[in-house]
């Protein structure tokens, strides 16, 4: 079966005890590995940022979002790699819903409203009365 090209989004939740530059190196180290299996579309660092709960005794931590597209095998390696990793307290990863790729956003129909033409229906109404 040959390998099928996906588009995935993965957040890391990176502990705040690293520090900025520890971040910065734990993302990059990410999407080193990501690009030697894929494409790494983009990266979001959404920055540090309290969590809902405590985890491992600690309140707060850096958020980053990377979209990036490779192979389905590849997620499963980069799960247990973020596992493995001690300054990533959450991660995941998700398949994007190919039906929902590329389509632009329905935009309401704007309808054009003729003002003048209002006004002059309004005033013969009001002249009529």
């Amino acid at each position: 079966m040959a390998n099928v090209i996906n588009s995935y989004e993965t957040v890391i939740v990176v502990s705040a005890k690293v520090g900025e530059e520890g971040n910065t190196a734990v993302v990059e180290k990410y999407k080193k590995l990501i690009g030697e299996n894929g494409t790494v579309e983009s990266v979001d660092e959404w920055g540090k940022r309290r969590l809902a709960y405590p985890i491992q005794k600690q309140t707060e931590a850096f958020y980053t979002l990377i979209n990036f597209k490779s192979a389905a095998d590849f997620t499963a390696e980069l799960d247990r790699r973020y596992k493995i990793e001690e300054n990533v307290l959450r991660s995941i990863i998700v398949k994007k819903d190919p039906r929902f790729l590329n389509k632009p956003a329905k935009k309401a129909a704007q309808k054009t409203v003729d003002v003048e033409a209002i006004a002059v229906e309004s005033a013969i109404t009001a002249d009529a009365e």
